[in-house]
Formats: structure tokens, sequence, C-alpha cells
């Protein structure tokens, strides 16, 4: 059964941040540190840092002869179930870096003297260039690596859903980069059916199609094979009728077929076709319908009609800010994630409703740090279930709340402002005196935005959104 419906979420996967898994069964998705490393968005960048101190400790103590000492680091990389991601059949049990893999693997790292050369630097490079290391192997060891980031990833999503955690439980191993060791604490734990759970940011998971060997060979290493055989004219060439010359990639396959031990040996000679391969692999979030089927227009259409059911005021805030957040979730993925409910700030003197992680690579979101340079790592939203307008306090609450380092962007979102022109002046007001940028959203604008939403194109929003802040940015 799914996490929505253990906890009775009434939430579809296009309105929740983690992939809404099956406790019974492992979905065929994985952790990608290579598409982990491309994103930048706060949680995945500390993600990155802790998987690299990991890696450079190996690697440290390898090149030093240190290798009885690199092998201990590998004894906490263990099946994890607690994700229940990756390719078992039947009740999720991993099919990764079991107990008695890891000396395998290590023992292939060695034999492939990849680091003692220089050639592995990332931990994603082992799926390249270690003998019978695949991408579920890889996905395991990452999740080991980062379990404390998951750890309070889960924690907060808990928070957010109010979903219940039981205190005092063993968290697991998990790898410290400041003290450089691996470390385990008891904490608050999702534990369902006597097993620990952890939740994955849906946003950061991958078909791990994209850092592979398979691509390195076929779509770099052969066609920098066909240009240097056409450059020197060897005896691969052939000609056209045309007088056209070309080599074929089944002829260098003839001569140089694919292994990682042909992978190590060629890219030794010229690392300049991986750094390429590093620099011209793009990996993108996964939309929800990649994720799981669901019909994005009927869950549309519902919560259209459950936000029109909500009445305005204190007694139903709760209901409002709830599916709020859902909204949020489905409009704005995969260019904010990671939401948070009633962050505290100032030692907990202030609170904000939810804060996003923005994670936007182009779009608005994007451009509002690249173009207006407003610091934006997080954005601000403040659900208002009132039924009066939304006057200047409320701006001076939010506005309150902005820093340079937290952000300066943030929405209001309310039922309805009579006076909306009036409230957009105030908006502009508080733009002009430098104390960040206010978003203003009623439920016609919710409601407008849901009943033009598309899972593959998100023009609509854009253009909305960059009319509303250019409205505001600009007098």
């Amino acid at each position: 059964m799914k996490i929505s419906k253990i906890y009775n979420l009434n939430k579809s996967q296009a309105e929740l941040d983690f992939v809404d898994i099956d406790t019974n069964e492992d979905l065929p998705l994985f952790l990608d540190p290579f598409f982990l490393g491309k994103k930048q968005d706060n949680w995945s960048i500390d993600a990155t840092l802790t998987l690299r101190s990991f890696f450079q400790r190996v690697i440290d103590l390898i090149r030093g002869g240190n290798e009885d000492e690199a092998k201990e680091l590998f004894d906490h990389l263990h099946e994890p179930n607690s994700t229940c991601l990756g390719m078992s059949i039947g009740n999720p049990r991993g099919r990764g870096v079991g107990n008695q893999d890891t000396d395998k693997i290590y023992d292939s790292l060695l034999k492939s003297r990849a680091i003692q050369t220089g050639l592995i630097q990332d931990i994603e490079d082992n799926i390249l260039f270690v003998d019978n290391f695949g991408k579920d192997k890889l996905s395991d060891m990452t999740t080991n690596i980062i379990t404390n980031h998951l750890i309070i990833y889960t924690q907060n999503q808990c928070k957010l859903h109010n979903i219940p955690l039981l205190p005092s439980v063993s968290s697991g191993y998990f790898w410290n980069r400041r003290s450089n060791e691996w470390e385990i604490e008891h904490t608050e734990m999702l534990v369902i059916e006597e097993h620990k759970i952890l939740l994955v940011p849906k946003g950061i998971v991958s078909f791990c199609k994209g850092y592979t060997p398979d691509k390195y060979y076929n779509h770099f290493v052969l066609e920098y094979l066909q240009n240097e055989n056409l450059r020197l004219n060897t005896a691969l060439v052939q000609r056209k009728n045309s007088g056209a010359h070309f080599v074929t990639k089944k002829s260098i396959k003839e001569f140089n077929p694919q292994s990682k031990n042909f992978l190590r040996r060629f890219t030794l000679e010229h690392p300049e076709v991986l750094e390429q391969f590093k620099d011209k692999t793009n990996i993108n979030s996964l939309t929800n319908i990649e994720i799981t089927d669901i019909d994005i227009t009927k869950i549309r259409q519902d919560l259209i009609i459950k936000l029109q059911s909500i009445p305005s005021g204190n007694k139903c805030a709760s209901d409002f800010h709830n599916i709020i957040i859902g909204i949020l979730e489905l409009i704005f993925y995969p260019h904010l994630i990671n939401p948070i409910k009633e962050k505290e700030i100032h030692n907990g003197r202030k609170r904000i409703d939810i804060t996003f992680d923005n994670a936007a690579e182009s779009g608005i979101f994007y451009r509002l740090s690249e173009n207006f340079k407003i610091s934006c790592p997080f954005i601000f939203i403040e659900c208002k279930n009132y039924s009066r307008d939304i006057v200047n306090p409320e701006l001076d609450q939010i506005s309150g709340r902005f820093s340079v380092n937290r952000g300066k962007v943030g929405f209001i979102i309310c039922r309805h402002i009579d006076d909306f022109q009036l409230f957009m002046d105030r908006c502009k007001d508080t733009y002009r005196d430098d104390r960040g940028l206010i978003i203003p959203l009623v439920d016609n604008d919710i409601i407008q935005l849901l009943q033009n939403y598309d899972n593959w194109n998100t023009g609509f929003t854009e253009k909305f959104l960059t009319d509303r802040i250019r409205e505001i940015t600009i007098s």
C-alpha cells in the first residue's frame, strides 16, 4: 500500500514532493549521484557534498596506501530497503550493495586501478569503469551515504502532512562529512509495520539512463574514434558513390568491443572525451506521469472543486493550507521542491507558513535570480484563509521574513482581495523600497493556473507569473 493511502493523505503523486512508494514492493527508480550533482537546489547541493566527501576519503586512503582502512569504509554499504526503490521483485530487499557484495566491489575497484591512476574522480564514475558495478549498486551506495539527508527530508515531509513519527529510533549508519566518518544516532523515524522508511524527493530520482557505460561508449567514445580514423585515413575508412568518406561504428566495434577494461584504457589516453560526456549529459527530473500513471486532468478538476468547497475563515485555515501545498506542488514542480511547513526563523520568534527550495534551472524562478538579481534560494509562501481583505500588516509580515541568505521572494495566497489594484500598488511599494518581491495570488488565479496546467508545457504558468511580476517590478 502506498504512503498516501496508509495515512489517508487524500493526495495524488502530483500533489506530493516525495515518491509515493508502495511499502510492499520496490519501484524501479534510482538515486543517481551524477544527476544529484547537476541540481542546484540547497538540498541536492548539501547531499552531493556528503557524497563527494565520502568518496574523496576513499580516494585519499587508497592513494596513501591505506587500503585496509579504505576497505572498512565499505562495511556500512548494506542493502537499503528503506526507500523501496530499486530492482527487487516482491518485498523490498535491495539488489544492490549487499553484505557479500561489498568485498567484491572494493576488490574490483582496486583491480581496475581506476583510483590510483586518477581515472575515477567522482562516485558515479564507478558505473563506467568498475566491473560488476551497475545502477542498482550505485543507487544503494548513494542511499547509504546520504541517509541522514533523507532522514531529515522524511521528518520534514511527515510534519508537513501530519504523518506520525516514532521517537528515539536508530538511524542506521550515515556518512558525516564534518567528522569524515560513519556515524549513527537515535532520532525520529517513519516506521511502518516495524520497518524504517525513508522518503525520497521525486525531483532527484531517475531511471539512470543518462550516465551509463553504454551511452559513453556509443555516443562519445565511438564517435571520437570515427573522427580519428577519418583524420588518419585508416583502413576502416570507406567511400560512398558520391566520394564522401565515412567510418561505421560497427567496424570500430569489431576492433574495440565494449567492455569496462576498454573504457578504462581509452579514457586514460583520452580524458577529454570523458569530460565532454560529463558536460553534455543532461538529465531532467521525471514528470509525475513518468513516476506513476495518473490522470492529470482529473486531478486538476478535483483540486478546483476542493478549493471552492473550503469556506474562508480561521476554522478552515488548515484545510486551505493543506490544499494549497498540493496545488503549488503540482503547478511549480520541478522548479520548486522540498516544501517545509511553518519553518522557524529568528530563534523561533517568527514562522513562515511554507518554504520551497528553488531548484529552477530555467523559467521565471531562475530568471528572478539571474536577470532580476533578486536573491531567492528559497521561496516563501504565506496562506491566508481570511474572510476579510489582506492589508499592510500581512505584507509587512512576509517581508519581515526576507533576507539575502534566505531569499527575498514570496507569495501571499488568499481567497479574495476587493481592491486588487490597491494591493498590487502596495506590493510595488514594498519592491521599490527594496524589502522584497511579494506576489499575490487569489482563488481565481489559482483556478486559472490549474485549468491551464499541462504536465508537458508550463507556458501558461510562466506567462501568468511573468506578467504579474512585471506589473510589480516595472512601474
